[in-house]
């Protein structure tokens, strides 16, 4: 239902880590989707590297993209998910 494209770091995190998606290392977003749909995550080069369930709709993840945990609140006007795809929704490819 969507995309979301990835900086280097994110997809170092995800590929050798294993760990969570959070709105610090995502660049762009496409597509309309809707908190728990299903949307793919791509690098620089629009290479997909994983698939996941979003925690967010597409018009709260527009406002927290590229931001840091501690400033979800302020730019969503409410406590959300630290995650924009927790990793136990998160499949690498």
């Amino acid at each position: 239902r969507g995309r979301l494209t990835l900086d280097d770091g994110a997809v170092k995190v995800l590929r050798e880590q294993g760990k969570s998606l959070l709105p610090v290392g995502v660049k762009k977003l496409e597509g309309e989707f809707e908190r728990g749909d299903l949307v793919a995550c791509v690098d620089p080069d629009g290479r997909e590297i994983a698939r996941g369930l979003a925690n967010y709709a597409v018009a709260d993840a527009r406002k927290i993209i590229g931001a840091k945990s501690d400033e979800l609140e302020a730019r969503l006007g409410y406590v959300g998910d630290v995650e924009l795809i927790h990793r136990d929704n998160l499949v690498i490819s």
